[in-house]
């Protein structure tokens, strides 16, 4: 990884440029301060809208990680309280009924 300052990334710009190309990233900074990266493009993926699409963007910005487990034949189910469905609904009609 190299570092630049400002004044001399203006003036050998197509030596950084190629650089990142390259795959080098570039840290430039302004009065020993690190303002900026250059390096070479992310992936871009398509974002079609899909649950799976907004995740993957989340987790290349780093805002999460993606779990290793195989998500085909997933069935999520919560925790059993250890009521039978019946008891369980009227528990909550009958929460419901204070509102």
């Amino acid at each position: 990884m190299k570092a630049v300052g400002i004044k001399q990334l203006k003036a050998r710009l197509s030596e950084y440029v190629r650089l990142a190309r390259a795959g080098e990233t570039v840290l430039v900074s302004d009065r020993d301060e690190v303002v900026a990266e250059l390096g070479p493009p992310r992936h871009q993926r398509a974002d079609d809208g899909s649950v799976d699409a907004v995740l993957d963007r989340l987790a290349e910005r780093g805002c999460l990680t993606r779990s290793s487990r195989p998500k085909e034949g997933f069935v999520w189910s919560p925790p059993s309280l250890g009521l039978s469905p019946e008891a369980a609904g009227e528990l909550l009609a009958e929460l419901r009924g204070d509102r």
